[in-house]
Parts: structure tokens; C-alpha cells; sequence
């Protein structure tokens, strides 16, 4: 955990990258018990088979990814099996190209692939960074020096032996195509040229000040034309009560005396090995009594680098405090600029007496919200936040201040099926807690993943078409301001005259994220394409109806772009291979003849456990 370089860091980093290719060991609680038989068939891609092998260890390794961010939903559950299928389905597929082309890989390939184009896992890696650069030979000196692990090692093997024969793939697929410098030059003006433009957004609100009248019809046609907007993932709409769990000085100093008594019991004769099993904080080596291996000077954080090398060996060290928390250091051996070590790192946490105070007021809070609503109670709290209307979805199950919350839609799935079963609602949940926050919680509504029925998409439906209109009013307003200006009128005149301002933005690029005038729309389009001072044509965008004069522009530098023009046609056609890999796999899964008989194994799994 404290590695700000090699194994300890960049293993758990890596995991997340190789998650096709590792095996977690858990359970299959969401599939009724789990598959057994690995030589079982759950299905096939042109006759290949997708074992249930396979197919547990893929959904595991999802699983495990998500619990490690919160506790797992239902609903989460049963997406990670459609995705641990469609993984597998692509690379079966993958692999019969590769074979059917003769791509492979050997094993010289590999290694020159290894020291000279390092996985994005490395790329921000503190260890190997100089003046914030990414520094090849620090990382070839990792690969080469004994701080590696080996499942590093494995990993990276695994991960070239896929990567690289999809790149050949690739390069076939855009072999004879080239990008030209035509293109290479608009796509660097598009990503540097700027422009500054005075503008006059209508105020449609002003215009149009009745809500436009929208008829049953126009709402039942808008979603029969949309019904792909419609798709959500299962969510909730929650109040919510919170007290951060800040980490005072006190509760620093506090795990600093924790330490310290640490320290004393092992110099009375503790077991410094045996102590780190119980009280480390640092899962990755714990269990190993806190060996960290062996690691080079500067390998480690500088405060715990600084212990590191100067401790006695076989002393144990005072508290050292690193943005991980408190460790106690104890030195094995070194040699030179190489030192074994093993350490006891305690994580700052809030004083176990002021969390329990915390739970205490929500607990209040969340009994006086079952009279009074959660928003009443939780006002005038001491130290407690309230917010309505959050929402939590599988898809993205956060709230801002409190973290990580799938909790919370565990418990409006539970709210939401009770109330629909006449059970006696909780109204208000119990106590939740986060690393971040202790928080309650009250349900505005919830809905299973699926298809937003009409009625519950009717207001947003109305809402959008009665902006549409009143947009569409906008543009004919904006058309006859854009005449008087071709009359002689000027940009300031049409707008005082209507009881609008002319404002500025810029300066912007064609390609970046405007907060005014939006991104790559009308409005971009009349700054770039208007002559300076003159006033474009009538922009309609997603934000809005505008006017929009140029006032200044700048142009790319041609010089600039020469000296570029090699390593961003090396990114246009990166990009491009992507792209068509993409198109090449989703027409190769079109005609693939794949079954998918999962739903009958299941159903013979949970017939034989029942």
C-alpha cells in the first residue's frame, strides 16, 4: 500500500486491466448457488464452446471488481452476466480471426514489447516519472530489477499475447488506407485555432411565457419515435442526511498513540510479525506478518524511503506518518541501496467515541423523519448535510459528499417492494456508513431496471417539446433580428431594442466543451465560418437560439504542426485502427452463429440444488 512504485501499488492498478485473465475464488450467490460441471456447455460461437468454467471465472472477476467499490445489487448482479457472456462471445470470435488469418505472436515479440511499450497501467505510476514525464529507463529498470513481483510479470506476458496479435489485426485492416496531410492539418486547425465572438442568446422563457400547449399525441408519438432514450438502469430518487467522517488532528494523533503502544508492546516482547496480522490496515501483506520484500532507495514514499535507510536493522521504528496513515517500520536487512522491510500500517480513522456519537444524532435524526419527513428532521442538525432529489443508479451509484452508495438503493429496492406488497414501509432507513460518511436516507421514488413506462416519461417528454417550440419561436424571432441587421441595424441596436444583451465568449476551439454556446453546433460553426465583424446566421442549438459576431480568431501554426505531423498521424491512425476494429468486430458478430443456452443451464442447476 505504501509502494509509491512497484508491486504493492501497481498489482491492484493492473488487476483492473487484466480482468479478463484473472480467476477470483468467490462464490456464484447471485446464480442460485453457482454452475458446477467446468466441462458443461453454456453455449457456442460458430461451433466453439463457452464452458461454464470460463464463464464463472469471467463473472466472478466482474463481481469481485464491484464489491470492491460497494455491496452488489440485484440488478448489477444480473448485467455482470450478460457482460462476462459478451466478453467471452468477442473474444472467441477474436481468436477464430486471429487462427483463420495465421496471427500469432512469439515470444521475442513479446519481450521487445514489454521493455519498449509499457501497458497504460505504468503510464501515471509516480516511480516512474521524471519532471512529470513518463521515464522508459525507470521502467525498464523495474522490469530488470527484484521489486517485480511475478504476477506482474504473468500479467504483462498474458496482455501482450492478446494485445499484440489484435495490432496486426488492425494494421490489416487499414492496410492502403493513409491519412493525408490534408486531414492531419484540419484536425490540428480544428483541435488550435481559437475564436472570440460576441453573441445575443434569446430568452425564450420571455418570448414564449405560456407553456406551449403539448396534446397526449405529440407525447405518445416523441417516445414511440425515442424508445432508445428510455432504457435505464435500475435507480432511485433519495433525500439524504450526512456527517463526513473528516479526519480530525485529534484523530491523527490518536492512531500516532495507537502506534506507539504498538511500538511499546513489541519491544516487551511482542511478535512484530504476529501483531501486523491483527492490527495492519495494509491487506497486501498483512497476512504475511507486513513483509514488504525487498525494494530500492527511493522506491518507497520519502518519509517511509527515509526510515527505510537509516533505522538500525532489527529496530522497530517511531510512528512514521505518510498519506496512508501511521506506519511502524522494521528493517531485516540491506545492502546498499536494497533493503528488506516489514511494517505495521495503521489507517487514520475517526475515534471509534465520535463515530459512535455521529450514529447516535443520525439515529435521532432518522426516528424523527419517520414523523416528521427526513428534511425536517435533519434541519438545524449540528455538522449534518441534506440534499433531496439525489440520484442513485446502478450504473452510477454515488452521492456526492458520502461516496460509494449502493446501500442505499439496496434498501429503496427493499422500501420500494415492500410498499408495493402493503408491508409497512421504513420510510427512513438505518444508519449507512462509507469510508467517506455516516448517512440516512429517505425514498422520493425507485424503479427497476427497464424501459421508463410512458406515464412516468410524460413530464419530461412535455418539458422537451414545449422547449422545442418555444426554441423554434426563438430562431423565427432571431430571423427577424438578423434582417434588421442586414438592413443596417447593428448587433447592440436589434438586441437593446428587444431587452437583451450582447455578451462575449471566447476565446474557444471548434472541438473543446463551450459553456456558453455548446460543442461543435451551429453556433461554433457561424465563430469559425463568419467573417470577422460580421454577424453569422441565425445559430439553433441544444442550449439555445443565438446571434453570433466574430471578434477575433487565431490561426494554427503551420510550423508548429510540421514539426508535430509525425507522431499525430501515428495517433490518427491508431485511432482509425480502432475505429475499424470496432466496425470489423460488430460485423462479425452480426454473422456469427452463436447459442446462448444459459438460461436452460441455469434453470438445470437451480432444478438439481432444489
Amino acid at each position: 500500500m505504501i509502494r509509491s512504485t512497484a508491486g504493492k501499488i501497481i498489482v491492484p492498478i493492473l488487476m483492473l486491466f487484466f480482468l479478463g485473465w484473472m480467476v477470483f475464488e468467490i462464490g456464484m450467490d447471485a446464480l442460485g448457488g453457482g454452475l458446477s460441471g467446468g466441462a458443461q456447455t453454456l453455449g457456442t460461437v460458430n461451433g466453439d464452446a463457452i464452458g461454464v468454467q470460463a464463464y464463472n471465472e469471467r463473472y466472478n472477476a466482474l463481481y469481485q471488481q464491484a464489491q470492491q467499490q460497494g455491496e452488489v445489487t440485484d440488478e448489477m448482479a444480473r448485467r455482470f452476466q450478460d457482460e462476462a457472456w459478451e466478453q467471452l462471445v468477442q473474444e472467441t470470435l477474436m481468436r477464430q480471426e486471429l487462427e483463420r488469418r495465421g496471427i500469432g505472436v512469439s515470444t521475442r515479440e513479446i519481450l521487445w514489447a514489454a521493455r519498449n511499450l509499457p501497458h497504460p497501467a505504468f503510464a501515471q505510476q509516480e516511480i516512474f516519472l521524471t519532471n512529470g514525464r513518463f521515464d522508459i529507463n525507470k521502467y525498464r529498470q523495474f522490469l530488470s530489477g527484484p521489486t517485480a513481483p511475478a504476477e506482474v510479470y504473468a500479467q504483462l506476458e498474458e496482455y501482450y499475447r492478446q494485445q499484440l496479435p489484435q495490432e496486426k489485426l488492425g494494421r490489416q485492416l487499414t492496410a492502403g488506407r493513409y491519412i493525408s496531410d490534408a486531414e492531419l492539418w484540419r484536425a490540428y486547425q480544428d483541435r488550435t485555432e481559437t475564436a472570440t465572438v460576441d453573441y445575443v442568446q434569446l430568452d425564450l422563457a420571455k418570448l414564449v411565457p405560456q407553456d406551449p400547449a403539448v396534446s397526449d399525441a405529440d407525447v405518445r408519438r416523441y417516445y414511440d419515435e425515442n424508445r432508445e432514450r428510455f432504457v435505464r438502469p435500475e435507480g432511485a430518487r433519495l433525500k439524504v442526511a450526512y456527517v463526513p467522517l473528516t479526519i480530525s488532528e485529534a484523530d491523527r494523533q490518536a492512531t500516532v498513540q495507537r502506534a506507539r503502544e504498538l511500538k511499546a508492546e513489541i519491544e516487551a516482547g511482542g511478535d512484530f510479525a504476529e501483531l501486523a496480522a491483527v492490527h495492519s490496515t495494509d491487506p497486501s501483506n498483512k497476512d504475511r506478518g507486513g513483509d514488504l520484500g525487498t525494494f530500492g532507495r527511493g522506491q518507497m514514499v520519502p518519509a517511509f524511503d527515509s526510515v527505510a535507510f537509516s533505522l538500525p536493522v532489527g529496530q522497530v521504528s517511531e510512528p512514521v506518518v505518510t498519506q496512508f496513515g501511521v506506519h511502524l517500520v522494521k528493517v531485516d536487512s540491506r545492502t546498499g541501496d536494497q533493503a528488506s522491510a516489514r511494517h505495521i500500517l495503521l489507517a487514520f480513522e475517526k475515534n471509534d467515541a465520535e463515530v459512535e456519537r455521529i450514529e447516535a444524532q443520525l439515529q435521532r435524526v432518522a426516528q424523527a423523519g419517520l414523523q416528521r419527513g427526513l428534511k425536517a428532521a435533519a434541519a438545524g442538525q449540528p455538522n449534518v448535510t441534506f440534499r433531496e432529489g439525489v440520484e442513485v443508479s446502478a450504473a452510477n451509484p454515488m452521492i456526492p459528499g458520502v461516496g460509494p452508495s449502493i446501500a442505499a438503493l439496496n434498501w429503496a429496492q427493499e422500501e420500494s417492494a415492500n410498499r408495493a406488497a402493503g408491508d409497512d414501509p421504513e420510510r427512513v432507513s438505518e444508519v449507512l456508513e462509507t469510508a467517506d460518511a455516516l448517512y440516512v436516507v429517505e425514498m422520493e421514488s425507485y424503479h427497476a431496471a427497464g424501459e421508463t413506462p410512458l406515464a412516468e416519461a410524460t413530464p419530461a417528454i412535455r418539458q422537451q417539446l414545449a422547449y422545442d417550440r418555444r426554441r423554434e419561436a426563438g430562431r423565427v424571432e432571431a430571423q427577424k433580428m438578423l434582417a434588421d441587421i442586414r438592413a443596417g441595424r447593428t448587433l447592440e441596436q436589434v438586441a437593446q431594442a428587444r431587452g437583451l444583451t450582447v455578451q462575449r465568449a471566447g476565446p474557444f476551439t471548434r472541438v473543446e466543451a463551450n459553456p456558453v454556446l455548446g460543442q461543435a453546433n451551429a453556433a461554433v460553426g457561424a465563430a469559425f465560418g463568419t467573417p470577422i465583424g460580421r454577424v453569422g446566421p441565425v445559430a439553433v442549438t441544444p442550449a439555445g437560439v443565438f446571434l453570433v459576431r466574430p471578434v477575433a480568431r487565431t490561426a494554427a501554426d503551420r510550423r508548429t504542426w510540421e514539426t508535430q505531423k509525425a507522431a499525430l498521424r501515428t495517433e490518427a491512425m491508431q485511432q482509425l485502427r480502432s475505429d475499424l476494429l470496432g466496425q470489423w468486430m460488430a460485423n462479425v458478430r452480426a454473422d456469427a452463429k452463436i447459442k446462448d443456452n444459459r438460461a436452460k443451464v441455469f434453470a438445470q442447476n437451480a432444478a438439481r440444488s432444489s
